[in-house]
């Protein structure tokens, strides 16, 4: 993956509602979530959804197929995991890795 397309990504995830909206596309699974019940999930104006499901639809982070008359939604999972793998790829390349410590489960 290039820079600017990881920083690209990044930055559309970089905005709140854009993250909720890609985390409850990702939930869904291969199926996807047609954009009137995204929106019922997430009590979005249509306009503010619109908006931001086009930022993430340039990116390649979220696809879109028409069923009828029914947009569905679709979270891009090779993208989403070419962009994980950009992340960690270089990961302690230079060192050594800190210690994972995980919380205490109470």
């Amino acid at each position: 993956m290039k820079l600017d397309d990881a920083a690209a990504r990044l930055e559309a995830l970089g905005n709140p509602t854009r993250l909720k909206i890609y985390r409850t596309l990702v939930r869904a699974g291969a199926e996807g979530l047609p954009v009137g019940r995204l929106q019922s999930k997430l009590d979005a104006a249509a306009s503010t959804l619109s908006h931001h499901l086009k930022a993430l639809v340039v990116v390649g982070l979220v696809t879109q197929t028409r069923e009828g008359t029914t947009l569905v939604c679709h979270a891009n999972y090779d993208i989403m995991r070419e962009l994980l793998g950009y992340m960690v790829e270089e990961c302690c390349a230079e060192g050594s890795c800190a210690p994972v410590v995980l919380p205490k489960v109470a």
